[in-house]
């Protein structure tokens, strides 16, 4: 009997999360899903508080992956290390606060979720992704496996994909925003997208009012981003995995708007 995962995308500043508060459990009961990822990092715009996590886990996420802007918010050091249930990249320095693996039990069985970063046009250097999955998938062996990979460009996303094709059970990408086409499963059976998208205003550039994104492409002096108005939506994608041998059967990518 196969089960469903369901990873939802970036969730942009508080009026993502409202939404995302509106709307997850019934998606969860719509899809079926067992078990829900959820990509907190830009909930306060740039990072997180520990009162927008508890909203995230209230609206239904089993677990909240992070990625570059883990960090941005202060308060939520002391939750990181606290919390087993959310999770920044674990290819950050091992000083920094948190961890970047989880182990979780669910109706299925224990679930393992993996959270990393991408190297190619980020602001700084993580350690190496490519060699650290590797080290991770050795630590607490679990049949069903999850990544999470907060990255910049679909060439080094595909690549991890493909090198974990048959090795974890789903890859999917974040950061970008944008929700991809290509949702389907790998030549050895692990599920993957290149980026799931994002939970926050519909009209806009990646949330922000589009106005403050030309402007700053344009040069002009920039300004304090806002979070766009307008309708709201929520991209993410559910893989139907086969928790027997961790292989994923089937994976669709879904929007709702409105």
């Amino acid at each position: 009997m196969s089960v469903k995962i369901l990873a939802v995308g970036d969730i942009v500043a508080p009026r993502g999360l409202d939404y995302l508060s509106k709307h997850l459990k019934k998606l969860i009961k719509t899809t079926g899903a067992a078990f829900t990822v959820v990509n907190g990092e830009n909930a306060s715009q740039l990072g997180i508080t520990p009162d927008q996590a508890e909203d995230i886990f209230a609206a239904g996420a089993d677990v909240i992956t992070l990625g570059n802007h883990s960090f941005n918010r202060r308060e939520i050091f002391d939750y990181l290390d606290d919390s087993a249930y959310i999770l920044r990249p674990a290819n950050f320095a091992p000083q920094c606060p948190g961890r970047g693996m989880g182990v979780y039990d669910a109706s299925f069985g224990q679930v393992k979720v993996i959270n990393l970063i991408g190297r190619c046009n980020m602001d700084y250097g993580p350690d190496n992704p490519f060699l650290m999955v590797d080290k991770l998938l050795k630590d607490e062996p679990c049949t069903v496996t999850l990544v999470d990979f907060h990255a910049e460009t679909s060439s080094e996303k595909l690549a991890m994909g493909y090198m974990l094709d048959g090795r974890v059970s789903a890859v999917w990408g974040t950061h970008t925003h944008v929700q991809t086409s290509d949702a389907g499963v790998l030549p050895n059976g692990t599920g993957y997208i290149s980026d799931l998208g994002m939970t926050g205003p519909a009209v806009s550039v990646l949330g922000i009012k589009p106005e403050q994104s030309i402007a700053m492409f344009r040069g002009e002096p920039k300004s304090r981003f806002t979070a766009a108005d307008g309708p709201c939506k929520l991209e993410c994608c559910v893989f139907e995995i086969d928790p027997k041998t961790g292989l994923c059967l089937s994976a669709e990518a879904m929007r709702i708007e409105g």
